[in-house]
């Protein structure tokens, strides 16, 4: 695995959703740390922009438009884009998808697809490091983002473990933000933006070949970008 910026330790980054999705993040963000907070003594503190950010994410079903809002999720803003920045989510996958008929154990029932960074940044350990140390959760109850209709949010395991694995919600989706039951800990997942652009080309995503929950082949997520303006 490369290490994308030497100095930082390697952090387990989850792969499931644990109820729903699992994955660790990093430290340091746009212009400054990302450090402990007042959400409850979990929240996050960081020198982010607070313009939004528009992405593209070229995948092989389609282009997705997403715009991050780091006025309200600095902390998870920041941390992805480090990610982004890094290069890391060129050849990532989408390798997970969540329906309705594919959750039979699960009573509180979402519907998501999940993304991964790039092998080559991830070693083979479970859960894996993908390089950088995770950041603390931004609930939606501190930064008021929902997990509706095309919400991009973090992947998890136990609160404060998000690297680089995200998801988009396919519908609303209201048990994933603070306080909803389909994760035991009932601290949610953090939203941090929403589609604006290609949810046709997410539910592609969602209904293509898969066994069981994993996607067969994996979606691959050519490239990342910046949108100017």
């Amino acid at each position: 695995m490369r290490n994308p910026k030497t100095g930082l330790k390697g952090i387990l980054a989850g792969l499931l959703l644990c109820g729903i999705i699992g994955e660790p993040a990093g430290l340091t963000g746009l212009g400054g740390p990302i450090g402990q907070g007042s959400q409850g003594g979990q929240g996050g503190q960081a020198h982010a922009q607070e313009k939004a950010i528009t992405l593209e994410m070229t995948t092989d079903a389609g282009v997705i438009e997403v715009v991050l809002d780091p006025a309200r999720a600095p902390v998870t803003v920041a941390n992805f884009m480090r990610y982004v920045d890094a290069g890391q989510y060129n050849g990532g996958v989408f390798h997970r998808t969540v329906t309705m008929d594919n959750q039979p154990n699960n009573d509180v029932k979402i519907e998501v697809i999940q993304g991964a960074v790039n092998p080559e940044f991830r070693d083979d350990s479970y859960p894996p490091n993908s390089g950088f140390d995770p950041i603390p959760l931004e609930r939606t109850s501190a930064t008021g983002l929902r997990h509706v209709d095309g919400a991009i949010s973090m992947a998890r395991m136990g609160p404060d473990t998000a690297t680089s694995g995200f998801f988009f919600c396919i519908g609303d989706q209201p048990e994933l933000d603070f306080g909803g039951k389909r994760n035991p800990d009932g601290q949610g997942f953090a939203a941090f933006g929403r589609v604006t652009r290609g949810m046709d080309v997410i539910r592609k995503i969602q209904m293509s070949p898969r066994e069981d929950q994993r996607l067969t082949p994996p979606v691959v997520i050519t490239s990342v970008t910046r949108k100017a303006g």
